[in-house]
């Protein structure tokens, strides 16, 4: 029996654990051994070893007595580091909060997912405050991209730990947020699964924010079935219910502007590779320009983003005091660009989110959209924590597909479709407009097989 229960999806662990096989302790023990063997030390914040084995024990018990609680019963979890966990402080990557109160109680999700029979390992890294989509991080180390050959290359934030523990095989699925592409991004770059719901569908208590009006969760894992799993233990359901969609007749839409800007020719490539399989498989495909797209990036360049104006809101008393010095520098500079968002441009910037969230709807009805989650693939650590400049640049550039779905409240996966320069991942990104995750995922499902390449 193989002991690398980490590198299982959660369906083909499910299977073991279920069918007595494997022993949620056994699997428990092997993943805290792959961890602790694991070379890169900056992927967890925090392990949870005590509480894991106790949780194990008691999944095992039920097993074995034959009461079972479904699907997810012993399945090892790791979370974002902004997860209210009971007993410790929520730290958001940052060392400012290390000494806050405690948590007094689970965050909501992380309840219902203990409920659903999960077993919680630890806390993984992330870009301080989860406000970069690069997963740099002086504080407690930058995650190192596995997929990377040639060089250490970033494994995309702020989900980072989240997506190097998947990738690297040391757990079956990670919690992670999305504010900009903070579960898709590290999923592209890592060349697995990343699932943003819609905002709203997952409970939000207990979860450290960023910006409340863009704030989303999901899982990064290896398939789209172990996510439709985990989004239905998130919403206190006891089985799936997201069904497989034929791909015969899916309706894609593909924009022509902005997304593919200054796209890598390796990202492209294998996009359309991956492209020209779904339309052999049955679906549909129409090529058109989506004006919101350059009105978004107009309405940041006019009023600011709107991440930065909520984050400055949420950090203005810490940025003026000394735990500013304490913080990522990038971090400060970036959040302090929203002093400049006055209240008026706020308002605007709401009022036009509406509009174009309403306009773009009626656009795409219930066709799907497809493009590239990022136009690059994982670039080299070093010269981004050397140089700020190209820190920012390529930050935006990262950002830049993703959140567009953050702006207009867009559901998405990200699924690897093949390979670009260096042998990195690249991730096709399906999107769908607000509260249409069933049909998202349901596409996803009969998608995924067609989408991923060898190398997924």
């Amino acid at each position: 029996m193989s002991k690398s229960f980490g590198a299982m999806s959660v369906a083909q662990l499910s299977v073991l654990i279920q069918g007595g096989a494997a022993d949620p302790v056994e699997v428990a023990e092997a993943v805290f051994d792959s961890i602790a063997n694991y070379a890169d030390k900056a992927v967890f914040t925090t392990l949870l070893e005590s509480r894991a084995m106790e949780e194990a024990r008691a999944s095992s018990r039920r097993l074995r007595g034959g009461r079972s609680l479904g699907l997810l019963d012993g399945i090892p979890i790791a979370w974002k580091d902004l997860f209210d966990i009971e007993g410790l402080p929520t730290t958001a990557g940052s060392v400012v909060l290390a000494k806050n109160m405690p948590a007094k109680r689970d965050a909501a999700v992380v309840a219902l997912l203990r409920q659903a029979g999960m077993v919680a390992v630890g806390r993984t890294n992330m870009s301080e405050f989860a406000f970069s989509g690069l997963g740099i991080n002086p504080h407690y180390g930058t995650p190192v991209n596995p997929r990377g050959t040639d060089l250490p290359r970033i494994p995309g934030g702020s989900s980072s730990g989240a997506g190097v523990a998947v990738a690297a095989g040391l757990v079956p699925v990670a919690m992670g947020t999305d504010t900009g592409g903070s579960v898709r991004i590290p999923a592209a770059f890592n060349g697995i699964v990343g699932y943003k719901a819609t905002r709203g569908r997952h409970a939000m208590a207990g979860v450290y924010p960023l910006a409340k009006s863009l704030d989303s969760l999901g899982p990064l894992c290896r398939s789209v079935t172990d996510a439709v799993w985990i989004d239905a233990a998130m919403r206190g359901l006891t089985a799936p219910d997201v069904v497989a969609h034929p791909l015969q007749g899916l309706e894609l839409i593909v924009p022509e502007n902005i997304v593919f800007d200054g796209a890598e020719a390796g990202v492209v490539a294998a996009f359309e590779a991956a492209l020209e399989r779904l339309q052999k498989a049955g679906a549909k495909v129409a090529r058109t320009v989506i004006p919101a797209f350059d009105e978004i990036f107009e309405l940041m360049t006019r009023y600011g983003p709107l991440v930065t104006a909520e984050a400055f809101a949420l950090h203005q008393e810490r940025l003026a005091g000394a735990d500013a010095d304490r913080m990522d520098h990038r971090v400060v500079m970036r959040t302090r660009l929203g002093s400049k968002t006055t209240l008026p441009d706020y308002l605007a910037i709401l009022e036009a989110r509406s509009r174009l969230i309403a306009v773009v709807e009626r656009l795409v009805g219930d066709r799907l959209l497809a493009f590239p989650t990022v136009a690059h693939v994982a670039p080299p650590i070093g010269p981004l924590e050397q140089d700020d400049e190209l820190f920012f640049a390529t930050n935006n550039k990262t950002l830049r597909n993703t959140a567009l779905g953050n702006f207009l409240d867009w559901c998405g996966v990200s699924i690897p479709c093949g390979t670009g320069e260096a042998g990195m991942p690249v991730g096709l990104l399906l999107s769908a407009t607000p509260h249409r995750d069933e049909a998202l995922l349901g596409a996803a499902l009969a998608a995924e097989a067609v989408i991923r390449d060898d190398f997924a």
